[in-house]
């Protein structure tokens, strides 16, 4: 056996060649194949527009949607409310992703000098990412998590706002407030900001990537708006950063994952199927148009993204989004799909509408007239 070993040594020069081959041959491509990206289409896509869920309780109002999750046996969402002085996140509740219900807030304003105390848009995070799955929120460190971007300035989105980390020992499902870090975890100003988001920071999101493919348990996505020469005239687009223990956050290279050059390029959310992780997120302000739109792009490795570029998965077409139907949340449960979006009507009023992939009929709720 030696001898023969010896006699075929030659050959092994050559097999570690064709392994090699063999295993780039199976590797994936940056760019995922169009005929993929409309077969997650056909998927996804939501026809049937239910309408209103959830509306503001008078005029001067509005309800935004943020994230939704499971606990027990019912639906949770978190969405935020203004009212002139910036952002609070609340909890709503239903049995059937339908109906909901207000329970309360999670994330309030504070007459203290905190960096946050008048803007305060969170997210729950760590949520079974699988499309299909059981969309319920994983603790870790036994605790549950969210992030959420803040300010201290006064007004719809005003001022420096910077994305920080909130958490909590308690039942997420109960309304209560979740304790907060207490500063950034990534701020435009950060020594280390890049050219994009030196400006103001947006919606994020938080993804537990167990097999850590880009070599860290946790990836953040985000939207920012920033630019090299005049941060605050750029455009908004989506980037990533990166964690060990959901504290302490570094930005995931120098440039953004999705970006459109012009206009808003945000809300990113996260699902996987299969083998391809899907980034749902909406449009606004470019390729001409001047209202906002959802759509979605789609990844083998979290870094590269490919930019769906057929038909919207949400636009304006009703008289409660006539301006912006933008801003996705999608849920795929028991063979249905639920297209959670904000939509803004004409006279700037915002709720939070559904659409569906099957016929679920029409809400009757609409927008308070005072």
């Amino acid at each position: 056996m030696i001898l023969t070993l010896k006699k075929f040594a030659y050959l092994a020069p050559l097999v570690a060649v064709l392994f090699v081959g063999i295993s780039c041959s199976n590797s994936k491509p940056e760019q995922v194949p169009q005929e993929v990206m409309k077969q997650i289409y056909e998927k996804v896509k939501t026809p049937h527009k239910y309408g209103l869920v959830l509306v503001p309780e008078h005029r001067d109002q509005k309800v935004d949607c943020r994230s939704v999750f499971r606990s027990g046996d019912h639906w949770y969402m978190t969405y935020i409310v203004y009212e002139g002085r910036g952002y609070e996140t609340w909890l709503a509740e239903s049995e059937d992703l339908v109906n909901w219900t207000k329970k309360g807030r999670m994330l309030s304003f504070s007459d203290s000098t905190r960096w946050d105390a008048n803007q305060n848009s969170g997210d729950v995070v760590l949520r079974d990412h699988t499309w299909g799955g059981s969309y319920r929120l994983q603790q870790y460190q036994d605790k549950y998590w969210m992030s959420y971007y803040g300010g201290t300035s006064i007004g719809y989105e005003a001022g420096k706002l910077s994305i920080s980390i909130a958490y909590t020992e308690k039942d997420p499902s109960i309304a209560h407030e979740w304790i907060r870090l207490g500063q950034p975890v990534l701020a435009p100003d950060d020594d280390n900001a890049s050219w994009w988001d030196n400006a103001k920071m947006y919606k994020s999101t938080v993804l537990w990537d167990k097999s850590q493919t880009t070599g860290h348990p946790f990836v953040m996505y985000y939207n920012a708006l920033g630019d090299s020469l005049n941060p605050d005239r750029g455009a908004e687009r989506i980037g990533m950063a990166v964690s060990d223990d959901m504290r302490n956050w570094q930005r995931y290279g120098e440039d953004p994952v999705l970006n459109h050059h012009d206009g808003i390029t945000g809300n990113p959310a996260i699902q996987k199927m299969g083998d391809i992780w899907v980034m749902f997120y909406f449009g606004a302000f470019y390729g001409g148009r001047d209202d906002a739109w959802n759509s979605f792009a789609a990844s083998y490795d979290l870094v590269n993204w490919t930019d769906w570029t057929g038909l919207e998965l949400i636009e304006p077409s009703e008289s409660y989004d006539a301006r912006f139907a933008h801003k996705p949340i999608v849920i795929n449960h028991e063979g249905t799909v639920y297209h959670f979006y904000c939509a803004v009507n004409k006279d700037d009023q915002r709720g939070i509408a559904l659409a569906t992939s099957t016929d679920l009929g029409k809400s009757d709720l609409q927008f308070p007239k005072q």
